[in-house]
């Protein structure tokens, strides 16, 4: 740490230089007619990598030189303007809505996908635009066309898709909603299940370990989605969706403008699977049966003027899986041996509020509060297992921004706290406990307004199990060139693993859990903690007159303790351990965009895995991860008519490479698994039909091919026997999926 700061204080000095800056405003209209700023507006020169955001009143500082003509204005839902600059001088600029503009020219302007030139962290950002690719029913199917995060798959009971980055699986991963951890504790199975896609604005990727604003829990990196606001959703929005693996769903949107400063959204989401399907004739359900009825209430006040910005949400949800062998009926073979089935009931109940205050003096300081709540209920049992788990949890954090001399130099400080309750029932174990923490924090953050940027964070929690740490994290950027950008970020993560929650689909097995440590804090064993040190490389350029950039990324998790989940020991036992040794992620990945034409998009891009860890065999890639991982997505969109109509094409292909399996050699011969599985690809399309912008049908398939995973259930004829697992799924089991759907739009 003592390097890190003596770095900042001797290189900052030599980047300053003494520069002519313009100042301005970005405005609008309000919906009483009256001006005021518009925060978080884009303000950046044409053709350059010199850019910056407007603050809570509107207002921005960006460098000028004689070279530099056109500055651009830019925000989502806003037109984008460019103004001639010819001297330095103060701009106040008002913008139009998309509303008032021809959608052809709104089309133009938006990206789906975007990287920018200008952060200090490696963040991508998903569009709306995105999200639409494909069926995008919830969250953890939100990232099938982007190659940042990998969908696997989890087992063979749940049907549930699991998401990995940096080689690391979700718990290493802060997922948050509008910055507010979300996706934890007892959620971590299930959660990314709850939050529907048309829910969703944008998705934030933060590759590395992110903000110390947001706690300390993140070691691959952060995933943070931004929910549709009141103020600017649709007054009504349904989307249906219908598949062949008989799942529906529907989804509603109702806004409405209370007041001058109050504005509510209503979200409704239910789907319903009840056709038994199991194609492989294994006697076992390749998809469950499932039902979720999930609804929020949003509210919005809105007072520029005094610079009050608040957010409050109440939540609901339902949700019920049912799986295992055909003809299964729970009221007549619950934990019984004559037929196997699982239950998976969730109840869960979610309140969050948000407020942001902008000094009117001073509108480079503000004051953020976040407080949550929300309480998770879990009954469930597979076969014989029984598995219950209710989580209680309270988060609160209060976030003050200010500037150190000029808006050069910026920090924010503030102080969080949580509080979780956890009441696990293992079988015939319970496993009870409270766990609290509070934590102040510093981050300082610089940007020359040309070619150097950081962001230098730390914090010191105290935690009644963990002790009293302190997190550091760093993110840097330097752009040698025009539209090239280095990156380069190290930082230090620390979690309490929940063994259970997050492993629920070993339930699904006949193994046997020993823990094998006992004088840990969680469950005998010790906390989690890794450092995380990355850097990539984006470089913009054009291409026979076509916009492209290329990216390579290198990252490596090293682990000084790790909880390991061992399955390589016996095929009737899962081992959990402390790391005694070595476990390390490395991953690189490069990625190529092109726009081919004006209405052609093509994105490539290849990974690769290095995940080892010490086992009590040895030095072992981790199992279920491909070492080498291909990605290509190509998108079309023909030219809009006068009423917006046109035609959108989308492909996307994944090809996986050979993974290494867990060890079943000791098991009779039938019940046995090659040592590694073979590689394969999948490839998912959509097409959609919009015949204005309010309303779209879409028809699409997954795994066009109809690749299939053999035997992905071991034992399915002796489900009771001890050579029982589901647990060992690396490829697809239902193959081909096809859907249908349609969305409408009333503003």
């Amino acid at each position: 740490m003592k390097a890190i700061i003596k770095f900042i204080f001797i290189f900052i000095p030599i980047v300053i230089q003494s520069q002519t800056t313009i100042k301005g405003m970005a405005m609008i209209k309000n919906n009483a007619g009256k001006t005021e700023g518009l925060p978080e507006a884009t303000i950046y020169w044409l053709d350059t990598d010199i850019g910056t955001t407007t603050n809570d009143k509107g207002w921005f500082t960006i460098e000028y030189k004689p070279e530099y003509k056109k500055l651009i204005f830019s925000f989502v839902g806003y037109k984008t303007d460019t103004i001639f600059v010819n001297e330095p001088r103060e701009i106040h600029h008002f913008m139009q809505e998309e509303s008032e503009l021809d959608e052809v020219i709104i089309k133009s302007k938006k990206e789906k996908t975007a990287v920018s030139y200008l952060q200090s962290a490696n963040i991508v950002t998903i569009n709306e635009g995105e999200l639409l690719k494909a069926a995008c029913c919830n969250l953890s199917e939100s990232f099938e066309t982007n190659p940042s995060i990998d969908v696997n798959f989890s087992d063979a009971l749940t049907g549930t898709k699991q998401i990995k980055m940096l080689g690391l699986t979700s718990p290493y991963i802060l997922i948050a909603q509008e910055n507010i951890p979300s996706v934890r504790g007892a959620s971590q199975a299930f959660g990314l299940t709850f939050t529907p896609g048309t829910w969703i604005e944008s998705i934030q990727i933060t590759k590395g370990s992110g903000s110390v604003v947001n706690g300390y829990e993140s070691i691959a990196g952060q995933i943070n989605t931004e929910l549709k606001k009141p103020l600017n959703d649709d007054k009504f929005f349904v989307n249906a969706y219908g598949s062949l693996d008989g799942r529906l769903e529907l989804n509603t949107h109702f806004s409405q403008k209370i007041s001058d400063k109050w504005n509510t959204s209503l979200f409704v989401h239910g789907n319903l699977r009840d056709s038994e399907i199991d194609k492989n004739d294994d006697n076992f359900l390749d998809i469950p049966l499932a039902e979720q009825i999930n609804i929020m209430n949003r509210w919005q006040y809105t007072d520029m003027e005094n610079g009050l910005v608040s957010f409050i949400n109440f939540r609901l949800l339902k949700d019920n899986k049912q799986t295992g062998e055909v003809d299964f009926n729970p009221d007549i073979h619950k934990l019984s041996t004559i037929k196997y089935g699982s239950e998976i009931n969730t109840e869960r109940f979610d309140i969050s509020a948000k407020l942001g205050y902008v000094f009117p003096e001073t509108p480079y300081q503000s004051i953020g509060i976040q407080i949550a709540y929300s309480g998770h209920n879990q009954d469930s049992y597979f076969g014989l297992n029984q598995y219950n788990i209710n989580h209680k949890s309270v988060y609160s954090n209060a976030i003050f921004n200010s500037i150190l001399g000029s808006t050069l130099h910026k920090y924010k400080g503030g102080l969080s706290f949580t509080y979780d309750v956890y009441d696990e029932i293992v079988n015939t174990n319970n496993y009870a406990r409270n766990e609290n923490s509070i934590g102040g924090f510093f981050e300082y953050s610089y940007d020359n307004l040309d070619n150097f940027s950081l962001i230098a964070g730390l914090r010191l929690d105290h935690h009644n199990l963990l002790g009293t740490f302190i997190t550091p994290r760093l993110h840097m950027r330097f752009a040698p060139w025009d539209k090239g950008v280095l990156r380069a970020s190290v930082g230090r993560g620390k979690r309490s693993a929940n063994i259970f929650a997050e492993n629920q689909k070993l339930f699904g097995s006949s193994r046997k859990i020993n823990i094998l440590d006992t004088e840990g804090q969680v469950y005998g064993l010790d906390p989690e903690i890794a450092w995380n040190y990355g850097f990539s490389f984006l470089q913009g350029f054009n291409l026979f007159d076509k916009k492209a950039d290329f990216t390579i990324d290198f990252y490596s998790t090293l682990f000084q303790n790790q909880v390991v989940v061992d399955v390589d020991e016996s095929p009737q036992q899962v081992l959990f351990y402390n790391l005694e040794g070595n476990s390390n992620a490395n991953n690189f990945q490069a990625q190529f965009n092109y726009e081919l034409t004006k209405n052609i998009n093509l994105r490539l891009a290849y990974k690769y895995y290095d995940v080892k860890s010490d086992y009590k065999k040895g030095t072992l890639q981790k199992p279920l991860q491909p070492k080498n991982r291909v990605f290509a997505n190509l998108g079309f969109e023909t030219n809009p008519n006068v009423n917006g109509g046109h035609w959108r094409f989308d492909y996307t292909f994944n090809w996986l490479g050979v993974q290494r399996l867990p060890f079943t050699s000791s098991n009779p011969v039938q019940y046995q698994l090659s040592q590694k599985a073979p590689d394969y690809s999948l490839m998912n399309a959509q097409i959609a039909k919009v015949f204005s912008k309010n309303f779209e049908i879409y028809v699409g398939g997954e795994n066009l091919t109809n690749y299939k995973q053999e035997n992905p259930i071991l034992a399915s004829d002796n489900p009771f026997s001890e050579y029982f697992d589901s647990t060992i799924v690396y490829a697809p089991i239902l193959g081909s999926m096809y859907y249908a759907g349609f969305r409408l739009t009333i503003n």
